[in-house]
């Protein structure tokens, strides 16, 4: 099984900027990942399937990624980085570790860098793979791929709100707890200035000239319906790189932890080593009760109280939380900023710790609604995956506020336990076959 005990953060020194990197595996073979538009090293953990591709790649190679400056744990600096201070941090998180040449994995709006950086420093890349990248960042008569201005600007708008990686990924945030946890992430990868500043940026972004005099082998992957790169993209960065081989994904999702990341993986392994190994991460699977729960009208809250007050709730609220789990025999997973995750070894157990959740809460004048499935989940140590996990999440999407609603199969686990259900009738959920009878719970 992968572990999943997470790296440790260091800084390396880019001029009179720190900048915040991590490694993951020892294996033979450098790569170094330079993100997308907006990073955090520590916070990215927190998606499901993010740390498992990084240790899908270090089973052939020792790889490094890092929050480019303004971005992350990285210095924060004023206006937006050019193409010339990204490839110094390259530079200065591959010193800081030792590597004198590496593979160069570029993702997203991080392939225009990575391009650049391959063509002006080929003595420290031994392959170039760009996944998901867009060359030019605006829209023009000879590259009519690119956003508009208007759809810019809507971007820009909707920052903080977990609306960009929801975009990006249909298929990881797509339910409440995903997309709370995309938020947060958003917002402590920079600030909404810094990313106006860094589509501002962007807008003036044109790799296309660089293409014709990289002189490394290159592999494009793209996904075919990518909302947020179109794939035209990749097929302009194959057609013009000399040699570049393009594999285009049946997906729409644009982030590389997000869908089959373990095909990804195997693709970029083949490239490098030109062996594959299609054997994807194994993980001990366990029949648990998933709780989620939400708190109602968390933004209302946010704006009524500010950032400070609306803080302090909510970190109450996590301690809240915290100790009810732990008290009927919980794992506690994961805060998602303002709801839990957690799991159950009993279903009853999980169903009154639900229960027990909004008078716990009442001092705090915050509601939850809770969300219960059994089944069998993916034990990825610090994380859960699975159907099972997906389930319980459009249950709790489907909930009323301060409603504790569970599927059929909990109601009937706990049969002659004292605990009273109220038929809530058949519902539809997004993504999961088949109605599914659901009951909110009482005692």
């Amino acid at each position: 099984m992968i572990t999943t005990e997470l790296p440790e953060t260091r800084f390396a020194q880019s001029g009179s900027v720190s900048v915040a990197y991590q490694v993951v595996g020892d294996g033979p073979i450098d790569m170094i990942f330079v993100p997308g538009i907006v990073s955090n090293v520590e916070l990215g953990h927190e998606h499901s399937g993010y740390t498992e591709f990084f240790k899908l790649l270090s089973r052939f190679c020792r790889v490094a990624t890092f929050d480019k400056r303004g971005q992350g744990l990285s210095d924060r600096i004023s206006g937006a980085p050019t193409l010339e201070d990204r490839a110094d941090d390259v530079r200065a998180v591959m010193d800081a570790i030792g590597m004198k040449r590496a593979v160069l994995l570029a993702h997203s709006e991080g392939a225009a860098m990575g391009a650049f950086f391959a063509a002006t420093h080929p003595e420290r890349v031994t392959h170039l793979i760009i996944h998901g990248g867009i060359p030019k960042f605006s829209r023009s008569a000879d590259y009519p791929f690119g956003p508009t201005e208007e759809q810019l600007e809507l971007t820009a708008e909707r920052y903080g709100t977990g609306a960009l990686l929801r975009l990006a990924a249909p298929s990881a945030f797509d339910d409440p707890a995903s997309i709370s946890v995309a938020a947060r992430f958003e917002r402590q990868s920079c600030s909404p200035g810094n990313f106006k500043a860094l589509l501002a940026l962007n807008s003036q972004i044109d790799a296309r000239h660089v293409l014709p005099e990289i002189r490394l082998p290159t592999l494009v992957l793209h996904a075919k319906r990518d909302l947020l790169a179109p794939i035209e993209g990749g097929r302009y960065f194959a057609e013009h790189i000399p040699g570049a081989k393009l594999i285009e994904y049946d997906s729409n999702d644009h982030i590389f932890f997000a869908g089959d990341y373990s095909q990804l993986c195997a693709d970029i392994e083949e490239f490098v080593t030109g062996e594959r190994r299609d054997a994807v991460a194994t993980f001990d699977r366990i029949l648990a009760t998933v709780l989620f729960t939400d708190i109602v009208d968390s933004t209302a809250h946010a704006v009524a109280q500010g950032d400070s007050a609306w803080g302090k709730a909510l970190n109450e609220h996590d301690r809240i939380a915290k100790r009810l789990v732990e008290q009927h025999r919980g794992r506690l997973i994961k805060t998602t900023g303002d709801g839990v995750l957690a799991t159950f070894d009993g279903p009853g157990r999980a169903i009154r710790c639900a229960l027990g959740m909004n008078p716990a809460l009442a001092r705090l004048n915050l509601t939850v609604r809770a969300g219960l499935h059994t089944g069998e989940v993916e034990d990825r140590g610090d994380d859960i995956g699975g159907i099972a996990v997906h389930a319980a999440s459009r249950v709790m999407a489907m909930a009323a506020p301060a409603e504790v609603l569970v599927s059929r199969v909990v109601a009937d686990l706990v049969a002659g336990s004292g605990i009273n259900f109220t038929d809530r009738g058949e519902a539809e959920l997004k993504g999961i076959s088949g109605p599914w009878r659901l009951l909110a719970a009482s005692i």
